[in-house]
């Protein structure tokens, strides 16, 4: 798997885990406005000007998400962040791994 694929499947968990908290659908189904986040996300990755060589979105120095859509994804983030360790462990270190290098 790499790097753009593991990103995708991450804000997904990710924006599953919310929108089954915060909007009382179940982890399969998003709603409206969640899915809408996630193709946004996964459409802004496909299109990632630096492909498979790039950095956590949070440090890149190219902003490519709308304003609108940064807030509801660091909303998102910072929700699910502290609580990813315990759901989906095995992303969650493979995220802080490729966060700190």
């Amino acid at each position: 798997m790499n790097r753009i694929e593991r990103e995708k499947l991450v804000v997904r968990q990710m924006i599953a885990i919310y929108c089954h908290r915060h909007h009382a659908h179940n982890d399969n189904i998003l709603c409206d406005d969640c899915l809408d986040l996630l193709n946004y996300a996964h459409r802004r990755l496909d299109y990632c000007p630096k492909g498979n060589g790039k950095s956590s979105c949070r440090k890149c120095e190219i902003h490519c998400y709308s304003t609108a859509n940064r807030e509801k994804i660091r909303a998102v983030m910072k929700y699910v962040g502290p609580r990813m360790i315990f759901i989906h462990p095995w992303s969650a270190i493979r995220h802080l791994i490729t966060e700190f290098c």
